[in-house]
């Protein structure tokens, strides 16, 4: 029962010239996309949306990005990213997760301004193919998914440098406007808190 008249995934055959099972689709198929929402050729291996790549550059482009998918990309990006990103990368980005905080090799912080000048078609490709330490995570996570990690990524690196004037006038406003138990947001609670107080005397041994 060992040797079955079927074709295991990447054994080889005698039947066709380059000795490889899996084929190409014909020329001229069309693909049956998993994400509705984004118009890609997913089925092309060389495809920006399968490497993160235009021929060998990085491309920083987000596929099926929009207004309107924008908000939905980063819910999901971030749930992804809680799932198979936290253990090592924390929830911060800073690379001091769970596992590394005991005893695994820590992957750099994504502030530093090295990844902050990344373009996500890297980030695609390393969450692919894996980098240094990190095993690739292509069986766990499928391309739209992906993306969707690399957009949280880029949006979790906004979040820890911003500042109040990054935030649109309109929700700067909200912040004070009393909130649906009429309680106000008080002006201390939106500066950085202060250092404690130095016990008098310095530390006793």
């Amino acid at each position: 029962m060992h040797n079955q008249p079927k074709f295991i995934p990447l054994r080889s055959s005698e039947f066709y010239s380059d000795r490889r099972s899996a084929r190409y689709p014909v020329p001229g198929t069309v693909p049956q996309l998993e994400d509705k929402d984004v118009d890609h050729e997913q089925l092309d291996p060389n495809s920006y949306y399968l490497t993160g790549k235009h021929g060998n550059v990085y491309g920083n482009e987000l596929p099926g990005d929009s207004a309107e998918n924008r908000a939905k990309i980063l819910a999901r990006g971030q749930e992804r990213y809680n799932i198979y990103c936290t253990p090592c990368h924390s929830m911060l980005g800073d690379g001091n997760g769970m596992i590394v905080q005991r005893g695994y090799k820590r992957p750099p912080s994504f502030h530093v301004q090295r990844l902050k000048n990344a373009p996500l078609g890297w980030f695609y490709d390393v969450i692919s193919n894996g980098f240094g330490g990190m095993p690739d995570y292509a069986a766990q996570v499928k391309p739209a998914d992906r993306w969707a990690i690399a957009a949280y990524i880029r949006a979790l690196q906004l979040s820890q440098g911003a500042t109040e004037a990054d935030v649109l006038q309109a929700d700067r406003d909200k912040l004070n406007q009393p909130g649906e138990d009429g309680i106000r947001v008080p002006e201390t609670s939106l500066q950085p808190p202060a250092p404690a107080p130095r016990p008098e005397g310095g530390v006793k041994r």
